[in-house]
């Protein structure tokens, strides 16, 4: 069988993918087929996952595959393709995406899923996803396409309406959810045993139940002990928990990205709601500078002491993997199309985290229901602009990028309506070849 990974050169996440892989006795006889176009990455990614396969014991095979050139002999016969690509790196297209919105006004903190960086992100992932679809449908139109790249329900959600393939959007936060949540109320004695259900879109999953072992409700305990810690000074995921508070659910990705989903806490006319919320604005180029220079560091000592032995971790496309080939089934947390309302107070074209059922026959998705009116309603204002970006993408119009930035929250609440024509307009003549001609 072979396991094909697009954007091999996101080396810590390959690792994990593919580490998790080789310690599964169903996957490990695989071949493992690195892509990427950037070689001195790829070439790092091969050597460390070769030392932690021969760590392993030595099964299966890793092939490299480098440049567009070679990207269709890499998907070549694959039954799964991971995709962790990253359209333009940080340097210089996540710069761009900070930089100029910020000569707006225009303050965000990660800057991946929405916002005016989500929807540039989406509008240069697009067209390479498109030519990984096409590649597909060509040399491995059965195969299952996981997708790890932000902003995760554009991309997926356009891999599904439009092209052949057959796609689901996974992402950790699901599975690290509840447990956040617990450990940070101080109620780690609660968590074997739990039932919990999370429904909603991507990073705005609602936890909509959450239940002990013996099936007591934890939630009114949860909403006792939040006002502590949003007057601990030094706690870093108010915003999360003040969803709570005023929409009675907490929700699966932390607050220094949910900060830049909506229009309450990022606002330049109130500086203060960003130290009594903790909001690390700037956060992601931050954060990307500092692993890259970890990284080179991490890579040097691995190469010279080894590399210890893999342990499975938490990620879902193993077990994806494993429950397909071996037809026993496995539930994930997945982004789909909402066909048929799974979410029946969302719109059918929406990209939606349902909990999905994984067997022999691939992905199931399963019927939630409504969502509580006020989640659903949070939900529909990133759907609107996820909706319209992928409509961009598609008609390569750019009255659409003006409407999903007018119509993104936290966008639409800090400027009016020429200074988003206007740095929209720079976005794209800054970001150029990274992007196709919009008329």
């Amino acid at each position: 069988m072979k396991i094909t990974f697009m954007g091999a050169g996101s080396t810590i996440f390959a690792r994990n993918v593919i580490g998790d892989c080789m310690c599964s006795e169903v996957l490990r006889d695989s071949t493992f087929a690195l892509y990427d176009i950037d070689g001195e990455r790829l070439e790092e990614s091969c050597v460390i996952l070769e030392a932690m396969r021969q760590t392993l014991g030595g099964y299966g095979s890793i092939e490299c595959y480098c440049g567009v050139e070679n990207r269709k002999a890499a998907l070549k016969g694959a039954a799964f393709v991971v995709n962790a690509i990253q359209v333009g790196g940080y340097d210089p297209c996540t710069i761009i995406d900070f930089e100029i919105p910020k000569k707006y006004g225009l303050r965000q903190t990660i800057a991946d899923t929405l916002g005016i960086g989500g929807i540039m992100r989406a509008l240069r992932t697009i067209p390479v996803m498109t030519d990984f679809a096409c590649d597909m449908e060509e040399v491995c139109p059965d195969a299952i396409f996981l997708n790890y790249t932000n902003p995760m329900a554009m991309l997926s959600g356009y891999m599904q309406r439009y092209t052949g393939i057959k796609t689901v959007g996974l992402c950790h936060s699901v599975q690290t959810c509840s447990e956040t949540l617990l450990k940070e109320l101080g109620m780690d004695d609660k968590m074997e045993g739990r039932k919990e259900l999370i429904a909603g879109i991507n990073h705005m999953a609602w936890l909509l139940e959450i239940r002990d072992k013996n099936g007591v409700d934890l939630y009114p305990e949860i909403k006792a002990r939040v006002a502590a810690k949003m007057d601990d000074s030094e706690f870093s995921d108010k915003v999360r928990l003040d969803y709570i508070n005023h929409f009675g659910y907490y929700c699966t990705e932390s607050s220094e990205h949910n900060a830049e989903y909506n229009m309450f806490y990022i606002k330049r006319n109130y500086p203060e709601l960003i130290e009594r919320y903790n909001i690390p604005l700037d956060e992601y180029p931050r954060r990307c500078r500092n692993q890259i220079a970890a990284w080179k560091e991490e890579y040097a000592q691995l190469v010279k002491n080894g590399v210890k032995k893999h342990e499975r971790s938490l990620e879902y496309a193993s077990r994806i993997m494993e429950a397909c080939v071996t037809g026993v089934p496995y539930q994930i947390g997945g982004n789909v199309l909402n066909t048929g309302r799974l979410i029946s107070n969302l719109p059918e074209e929406a990209c939606v985290e349902v909990p999905c059922m994984v067997n022999g026959h691939g992905i199931h998705p399963c019927y939630v229901g409504a969502l509580p009116v006020q989640c659903a309603a949070m939900n529909m204002t990133n759907i609107n602009v996820q909706l319209l970006t992928i409509e961009a993408a598609r008609t390569l119009k750019r009255e659409h990028i003006y409407q999903a930035a007018m119509l993104d929250p936290h966008t639409g609440s800090e400027l009016d309506i020429d200074s988003i024509k206007k740095m929209v307009d720079e976005l794209i003549e800054a970001h150029g070849d990274y992007l196709p001609k919009y008329r």
